[in-house]
Order: C-alpha cells, then sequence, then structure tokens
C-alpha cells in the first residue's frame, strides 16, 4: 500500500532512429530481464497464499484475439484459461466499483479479491472477452476514450449500449482524445494546462451522458501517466477513483486516484506471470521523495527515498528491478526511522519506465511496489 502514488508501467524499447543499443547494453537488458523472469518463476512457483482481506489485485486488458497488434493483446483461448483459474482457485472477482466503494468506506476488501479491466473498448472485446465473462459469471470495467467510438477497430455507442445494459459491465471514463496529459502544448501545471485536462475529461464525460445516460464514476489515466497535479484535477471533477497502468496490488493505503493494475498483454499473459501477480501482497511504502515521478528531460537516473512501513517486510531479502538494468539493493538513510533510498545504476530508458521493489517476509511471502518514472520530453506516436 502507498501513502504517495505508485507507478506507469512500460516496456523499455531499442528504436530504430531513436535510440541505438550497442551490444553490452543489448546484453544487459536480457540479463535483467532473466533476473526479473526468474523472479516470477519463482513466486508463481510459491504457493497461493490466501491473500489479505485489505488487498487486491486488478488487471488491465486492452485487445482480445487480435493478433495485429501483440503487444497489447491476448488470445481468447489465453483469456479464458485466466477465468477458469480464478474461478478454480476460488478468487473473489467484483467490479472495481465494489473495490473502490469498500476502499473509500474504509473498509476491508475480501479476501483473494481481484477486479479485471479493458482500456480503450475495442470491438475485440465485445467478441472475444464477454462471452467468456458470461460463461464465467465474472464482472469487468471497460475504459472508454470517447473520441475513438465508432472508429477502426473500436466499439460503436450502440454496442457500447448493448454492453452497458449487461449486469456484469460497467464502463468507465478513460478520456475524450485518449492524449499525454503530462505532454500537452501549455506548461505542464500551468492555468492553460488545467483548463485543457479539464475539458478534454468534461468532454468525454458530455459524451457518455449523450448516449448513455450518465456519466462514469471511475477513470483510468491515458498510457497510465499521472502526476500529482493531474490526480488532483480527476479529484476535483469528484470521480471516485482512478487507475493508472502500474504493477503492484492496491489495499486500503492506496491512493484513490493512483490505484495500481496489472498490465495483460504481449509477452505478459502467461499462466506464471498471472500467478505471480496473483501472490504479491501490496509493500507499504511512503515516498519521500522526489514529489513528482515527472523527469527532466536527459536526467542522471533518479533517486528514490522511500520510508517502509512493513515491520513483516525482512529488508535483506528487497530489491529494485530496473528495466534493462541490474537489481540494485536499496541503502539504509534511516534504519530505525525506516528510510532507504535506491538509485538506477545508469539513465533510465525510453519515455516511462520504473523502479519495482519487492521483498519477502518470514513466511515467505512476497511483497511488491513499483514507483514510475516518466519523461514528457520522450515523444511517442500511439497507434490504434
Amino acid at each position: 500500500m502507498i501513502q504517495y502514488y505508485e507507478q506507469t508501467v512500460a516496456t523499455n524499447r531499442c528504436k530504430r532512429g531513436a535510440t541505438t543499443c550497442s551490444r553490452p547494453q543489448a546484453l544487459n537488458v536480457c540479463l535483467a530481464v532473466v533476473a526479473f523472469f526468474i523472479l516470477l518463476i519463482c513466486v508463481s512457483l510459491w504457493p497461493v497464499p490466501v491473500q489479505a482481506q485489505d488487498s487486491a489485485t486488478v488487471f488491465v486488458y486492452h485487445r482480445f484475439g487480435d493478433a495485429r497488434y501483440p503487444s497489447t493483446n491476448i488470445s481468447v483461448e489465453q483469456f479464458e484459461k485466466h477465468l477458469r483459474y480464478l474461478r478454480d482457485n476460488d478468487y473473489n472477482v467484483i467490479p472495481l466499483s465494489e473495490i473502490v466503494a469498500t476502499l473509500r468506506r474504509g473498509e476491508e476488501l475480501p479476501p483473494r479479491c481481484v477486479g479485471l479491466s479493458a482500456d480503450d473498448a475495442y470491438a475485440s472485446v465485445l467478441k472475444g472477452a464477454v462471452p467468456l465473462l458470461d460463461k464465467y459469471e465474472m464482472p469487468m470495467t471497460v475504459f472508454v476514450n470517447t473520441d475513438a467510438v465508432g472508429g477502426g477497430s473500436y466499439m460503436s455507442w450502440e454496442q457500447l449500449r448493448t454492453l452497458d445494459e449487461k449486469a456484469n459491465i460497467e464502463v468507465g471514463n478513460h478520456s475524450a482524445q485518449h492524449p499525454y496529459y503530462v505532454s500537452l502544448p501549455s506548461q505542464h501545471g500551468s492555468p492553460a494546462w488545467d483548463e485543457q485536462v479539464r475539458e478534454d475529461i468534461s468532454t468525454a464525460q458530455r459524451a457518455f451522458s449523450t448516449h448513455l445516460g450518465y456519466e462514469p464514476e471511475l477513470f483510468a489515466y491515458p498510457y497510465g501517466e499521472f502526476s500529482p497535479e493531474l490526480m488532483e484535477i480527476v479529484e476535483d471533477m469528484e470521480f471516485a477513483a482512478a487507475f493508472g497502468q502500474q504493477s503492484g496490488p492496491i489495499g486500503t493505503g492506496s491512493p484513490l486516484y493512483a490505484l495500481a493494475r496489472f498490465p495483460m498483454g504481449g509477452n505478459y499473459v502467461s499462466m506464471e506471470r498471472l500467478r505471480s501477480n496473483l501472490n504479491m501482497n501490496a509493500m507499504d511504502v511512503e515516498i519521500i521523495r522526489p514529489e513528482t515521478p515527472l523527469l527532466p528531460s536527459a536526467s542522471a537516473p533518479p533517486e528514490l527515498v522511500f520510508r517502509l512501513n512493513d515491520p513483516q517486510v525482512q529488508v535483506s531479502t528487497m530489491k529494485c528491478y530496473i528495466p534493462g538494468q541490474d537489481p540494485v539493493v536499496p541503502e539504509a538513510v534511516d534504519q530505525d526511522a525506516g528510510i532507504y533510498k535506491v538509485q538506477a545504476q545508469n539513465q533510465l530508458q525510453g519515455r516511462r519506465s520504473k523502479y519495482t521493489l519487492t521483498a519477502q517476509d518470514k513466511e515467505n511471502r512476497w511483497y511488491w511496489f513499483s514507483h514510475p518514472w516518466v519523461n514528457p520530453a520522450v515523444e511517442e506516436h500511439y497507434r490504434e
């Protein structure tokens, strides 16, 4: 559980014409991936513990059975394996709105609590996911970026109305234009930027009101990118909660406007990864500095200073994983106060990166915390 905010998940890639990877760099990337994969295998093989009653694991999918876009796709067959595993192992799959309502009331979540979501409202959700959700009697929250509705491979408003009428489906706001909010032309945090953000989110709310007859109470950040200023806007616009795409469980101490979800797409849909994610407990971390996940352009590796509020976690087992780099062991700043710091050995690559802390307790249960880093100066070109 995090008392400040959590992280944005993305995979760092070496892009032609943008970033060139030398052979040593490529080797380091491979070794880091292998190390993290071994960790996930170890966790997935550990007997599934009974999850604490104050935590939930939320997954985010995008496309179902659409092999044209492999990085955000899961096959229909693999998605059914996910649902079957959840059913056969007695997980309580409940709507995201119910998870949020429980958190807002300050009550304990049910044991083995899981939430399912899909971003962008592709038509493959209706064709590939919904029949299986009906078969296994499980709910899902679909986050819709309204300007895309009816175009390309997105659902139409008629399809969304049909979906919205189902008892096991709920709809959330995913913006109007699906913009990079932290990289809008106006200076981040300025009055002009604030107005642009609010207008985009309001445009989506008006579209929902027109076509569905109501305004959703849940929000999901495009690309999973957020900042304290963006979180404040979403809260001020009276959303009940907002979700990122950062990996990690959520719990009673998680910030309502930066709730974590494990992305499930491409190379991250295996049963080993599913079991590993379900086996993770939220690590109770309080961020001391920096105050924002946004990085200045061409910055040195950022230093993260945090307070560990989990007395059950064995500090000696704590490691930090950075995409494309070797794991780093956090250093004690004030061990009596539980304050530690960690810093990557090399400059972070790509627009989005993260520090992922993992540790075990005396009963060998695993804990997880991921902190996002976003470099707004790095441009990406979104493709449907």
